[in-house]
């Protein structure tokens, strides 16, 4: 009998998520015994957020980005990452070049297109302030299915978007962007998207855990190898009416596959010391508080990752 998991997507079937639709798509999952469920956040319009359901069991694993686990975690819900799906973070703030905003300060009373996440307005006041700015924008909140439109017919001046399918996006379409890259203006920012679980769940089910992650990194390896062919896998697999441009899809393929795998070749391990800097930032600027609103002064990044399931990456799927 096949184990069941649940996957909770972060957003609709996109290259991000490509080693997880090979590895179902190659069989990959079916020979590790298990049943992998995909959750896509439009079936339900997206009222329930992928790490919401992880906290109330109705999925087992979540795409989230580092601050859910973070988030869960000061209110005392034992959320964890137990891997990366892209080994550095390949997002930015974005504003169209015709705006003529440069530079994050003068994001200052402008529209900012928000998720509604815990932590992303502070993070992006403290971008603008990074650049000597004031950091009183106004944040206007969209699900992600209009947050691209809303950016490109101007009713908001900048968003948050992954260079991989939004940049893509607008380099086929033709729109200039400006991009403001966290690192560069001294945030840290820590692994987006990570895979996240309940501690409880990973405790009682490591065994289909350890098999699971062994198979979607062999479809993220494959992903690498072979990007062209991964996406048409994407597109038909997934089906989804998000991809139905395969010159996009193909295009978006070819750039998020370089993020896939970390300097050595292998799929899904973090590193402590991002999860440090990160957690530390967050505790310097006071964005950390718990259930009952007081400053978190501590915080032991060692609980909020693992990569104790992370077997070695495999050669790929033939």
């Amino acid at each position: 009998m096949k184990t069941i998991i649940r996957l909770a997507l972060d957003r609709t079937p996109n290259t991000n998520h490509t080693g997880f639709y090979v590895a179902l798509a190659k069989g990959a999952y079916e020979q590790a015994g298990l049943d992998v469920q995909f959750i896509s956040p439009d079936v339900e319009d997206y009222q329930k957020m992928p790490a919401r359901r992880v906290s109330q069991n109705d999925a087992h694993l979540a795409i989230t980005p580092s601050e859910s686990v973070i988030s869960y975690q000061t209110n005392g819900v034992p959320l964890v990452a137990v891997a990366t799906v892209l080994a550095r973070d390949i997002s930015a703030i974005v504003t169209l070049k015709e705006s003529g905003i440069e530079r994050p300060q003068q994001l200052d009373g402008k529209v900012y297109a928000s998720y509604g996440a815990r932590y992303e307005e502070d993070i992006i006041r403290q971008l603008i302030q990074n650049d000597d700015g004031r950091g009183t924008f106004v944040p206007h909140k969209l699900a992600w299915a209009g947050i691209w439109k809303a950016l490109v017919t101007r009713e908001v001046d900048a968003a948050w978007v992954w260079l991989t399918w939004e940049g893509v996006k607008a380099y086929i379409d033709g729109v200039d962007l400006n991009q403001f890259l966290f690192d560069e203006y001294e945030i840290p920012y820590s692994y987006n998207p990570v895979l996240t679980a309940h501690r409880d769940w990973v405790n009682e089910n490591g065994d289909a855990l350890r098999r699971f992650l062994e198979a979607t990194a062999a479809g993220f390896q494959f992903a690498v190898k072979n990007p062209d062919e991964a996406a048409r896998i994407l597109i038909k697999t997934a089906n989804h009416p998000m991809l139905t441009n395969r010159n996009f899809v193909e295009q978006s393929q070819q750039m998020v596959s370089s993020y896939y795998l970390d300097p050595e070749g292998q799929w899904g391990r973090m590193h402590r010391n991002i999860w440090v800097s990160f957690v530390n930032w967050m505790i310097r600027n006071r964005m950390l508080t718990d259930a009952n609103g007081e400053l978190i002064q501590k915080m032991d990044a060692d609980t909020l990752f693992t990569n104790d399931y992370l077997e070695n990456v495999p050669a790929g799927i033939r």
